[in-house]
């Protein structure tokens, strides 16, 4: 999608965009292909934009999404020649004034979809006690309509600071243009005053706004948040609720596009309800386990589960699954058991205490692994990685799947470890494994080897030789940054980890 597309124009199906933890956009492109059978996926770093025919339920359902939106425009950033308010100002009110029929489209598709999702929601609950809830929304709608009524004058006073703090913050820079500015404001001015004489609207609003590049120069976000509530004011006499407003509006304006769209839920996506206390976010576990190739009846472990979010991401989405999770603090298992009730999840998810380099399980019993490395200051694992993957290699069955969430540190020791244990003369030298593709001995050259050189070949092998690396994303925790890693567990193989960015690449474009 290009940044001059539209979102919501007079015609054409809607479109949708959910904003994303940076490197997990490959993991929701493929989420919303397969779970909305979503079209036209497109995306931009922290972004994925597509078109769907799903209800509101089932986009519901995303778990690699922070926050959904119906997209109302997206376009080429704001231009102005130079970093002048005034002409900055004149572009951000041309977002609305230019074009109004995309706004009317998306509230009304907004309603759409709110009205299809209550209807569904009010069926399912038609059996208990209607009558109460009849008095309820009547209740609920003399309120509001009172409540519009106190805040009309805190809006015009709202509006009224802001046009002062525009003209005083023009004057203070010694901006060539300020008078022609201040002529600007002075409309801005008489714009407030007759958006608050419109008549009073269905639904209130307020306005989110994310700025960065130019416009994070001249305004703050929350400067172009009122700017923008007053031009929505004024073209369709919106009222404004900053508090707990019917309807958001979010923006987001930096130097490669202007986007504006409406939020489909209050609350995040990624804000889970079944889980009581937070450790991994949950967008990146569910990313690990969506890795995994979980299967039904299958055995899964996370040896070092913490407060066991992975585990219940992954119990959520493939729950004919039998999970187990061992911990060495009491304080974490402690933690998980309290996620574990609270998601109803006791007869899927067994926890234990045990030390990660002495799991009581027998080799090759376990189908799927998938673990947080600790890297930390509240916990931390240090270097001695290698005894933890020969022991989640031992206990892996051949074709198992491992995915780990691997700190750079942790990724360069294993990468290193993998490459100084290959002998010179090892097929696993060859420059194909360098670009994370598999190699195989032949079987006639195997046989023909003698019981020595077998053994030579066995004694020279990385700890966990049997791994295969697959698939490696860069992910970002906030702070700091982390690697998503898959590995195959294959006999005659050698580890080598793909370049993230590589594997990242050929996902997007596919």
């Amino acid at each position: 999608m290009e940044p001059g597309d539209a979102g919501l124009g007079t015609k054409g199906p809607p479109r949708f965009f959910c904003t994303a933890g940076r490197g997990l956009e490959p993991f929701l492109m493929r989420e919303v292909r397969e779970r909305l059978a979503a079209t036209q996926v497109e995306y931009m770093s922290g972004k994925v934009f597509f078109i769907t025919c799903s209800n509101l339920s089932m986009i519901k359902k995303l778990k690699s999404a922070e926050r959904v939106f119906l997209l109302i425009k997206k376009q080429f950033p704001l231009t102005a020649s130079s970093p002048s308010k005034g002409k900055i100002l004149h572009e951000m009110r041309r977002l609305i004034s230019d074009d109004p029929g995309s706004w009317l489209n998306a509230i009304s598709l907004w309603k759409s979809l709110l009205e299809t999702d209550a209807q569904k929601e009010k069926l399912s609950q038609s059996i208990s006690n209607p009558l109460k809830r009849k008095v309820d929304e009547n209740e609920q709608v003399i309120s509001k309509k009172l409540k519009v009524e106190v805040q009309k004058n805190e809006e015009i006073q709202q509006a009224f600071p802001l046009v002062k703090q525009v003209e005083e913050s023009a004057l203070e820079q010694g901006d060539s243009n300020a008078g022609r500015e201040h002529l600007q404001e002075k409309e801005l001015e008489d714009e407030v005053e007759e958006a608050a004489d419109a008549p009073s609207p269905a639904f209130t609003f307020r306005v989110s706004c994310r700025c960065s590049g130019t416009v994070a120069k001249v305004f703050t976000a929350q400067e172009v948040g009122k700017i923008i509530g007053i031009a929505l004011m004024k073209q369709f006499g919106w009222k404004a609720d900053l508090r707990t407003p019917d309807l958001e509006i979010f923006i987001h304006l930096n130097d490669v596009y202007s986007v504006l769209g409406i939020p489909l839920f209050r609350v995040p996506l990624a804000s889970r309800t079944y889980i009581q206390m937070a450790g991994l976010r949950s967008t990146i576990a569910w990313a690990m386990a969506s890795l995994a190739e979980i299967k039904a009846g299958a055995l899964v472990l996370d040896p070092m589960c913490g407060l066991g979010t992975i585990l219940l991401e992954a119990a959520k989405e493939w729950p004919n699954v039998y999970y187990v999770g061992t911990d060495v603090s009491d304080s974490q298992l402690l933690g998980a058991q309290g996620n574990v009730k609270a998601a109803n999840l006791q007869d899927r998810i067994e926890l234990l205490k045990v030390s990660v380099v002495d799991l009581p399980l027998p080799s090759e019993c376990v189908d799927s692994i998938i673990s947080d490395i600790p890297f930390g200051k509240k916990f931390k694992l240090g270097k001695d990685i290698t005894s933890i993957l020969q022991e989640m290699e031992r206990v892996l069955r051949v074709g198992g799947t491992i995915v780990l969430l691997l700190s750079e540190d942790h990724r360069r020791c294993l990468q290193d470890c993998g490459e100084s244990s290959v002998p010179q003369n090892s097929p696993g030298n060859h420059p194909a494994n360098h670009e994370g593709k598999e190699n195989t001995i032949p079987s006639e050259t195997a046989s023909s080897l003698g019981e020595a050189s077998k053994q030579e070949s066995l004694d020279k092998m990385p700890p966990f030789g049997s791994l295969v690396a697959v698939e490696c994303y860069k992910v970002s925790l906030g702070k700091t940054d982390a690697f998503i890693c898959k590995y195959k567990k294959s006999q005659a193989a050698r580890c080598y980890l793909p370049e993230p960015h590589c594997v990242q690449s050929s996902l997007l474009a596919s």
